[in-house]
């Protein structure tokens, strides 16, 4: 079989029939579910030539690795994101907008971020290669499509790369439960990097000192922090928020 990733779930194998549908080798569907998403979903899959195959509960866990599969899993070929930061920095389109991640170990939470990622329009997700984890099936299905349509780049040294997105003259702006100013007090029309650290340990002391300015997500209730990939969530739209009401603006 040529094909080396597996992807699964309803989102995730969706959006790549959309996006990549000649990187999609052959799609496994559960033979006992009828209901109205499964036909759908076996509509798109012959609309598309797509080599379909009726498959039982036990042999998609084994495919997939898991047994939360909803009864779709896909061989597919990988798709050519930049996987590099040179690559990314060289195909930015636009104000760059960037979420940068240190220690975020768990692949749910990365899934999530790089739905949030997607969404609010961040042309990519930068971690260190030893403090985070690559990507896999979980991440994917997390991430409902968006693991194929995000670079995720993990670099060997952050705090460097960090220096390096100065010199493209981007603003490197962390997260902090210490810091004094709030999210909403920066003007974040301009070219931005976000940092967030992995829930309760939060960033690197290096990663921290490295950024240009720290800022707080306010919490007016009894909980003390919010999980990464809403923070992410917060910030990153934050941004998209005081981006649109600029250009607006303009207008």
């Amino acid at each position: 079989m040529s094909s080396n990733k597996i992807l699964f779930g309803f989102h995730a194998v969706t959006v790549r029939l959309k996006t990549h549908p000649t990187t999609v080798s052959e799609i496994h569907v559960d033979a006992t579910r009828r209901d109205q998403r499964m036909k759908q979903f076996v509509e798109r899959v012959k609309s598309s030539g797509v080599k379909l195959v009726e498959s039982d509960d036990e042999r998609l866990a084994k495919i997939a690795g898991t047994t939360r599969h909803q009864g779709v899993v896909a061989r597919v070929q990988a798709v050519a994101l930049a996987n590099s930061f040179d690559d990314v920095m060289d195909q930015i389109q636009g104000m760059p907008m960037l979420l940068v991640l240190d220690g975020v170990t768990d692949p749910h939470n990365l899934g999530a971020c790089l739905r949030v990622a997607d969404g609010a329009g961040a042309q990519a997700v930068i971690a260190p290669k030893d403090h985070a984890v690559g990507l896999n099936a979980t991440v994917a299905k997390v991430a409902s499509g968006a693991a194929e349509t995000v670079p995720y780049v993990m670099v060997t040294n952050l705090a460097r790369t960090l220096g390096e997105l100065k010199d493209f003259d981007i603003w490197v702006v962390g997260t902090s439960d210490q810091a004094e100013k709030s999210i909403y007090d920066l003007d974040l029309n301009r070219p931005v990097a976000l940092v967030l650290g992995a829930e309760g340990d939060g960033m690197r002391q290096l990663t921290a000192k490295t950024c240009d300015e720290l800022v707080r997500i306010p919490m007016a209730g009894g909980v003390e922090s919010l999980n990464v990939s809403v923070a992410a969530g917060v910030c990153l739209y934050e941004v998209a928020r005081q981006r649109a009401a600029a250009a607006k603006s303009k207008n």
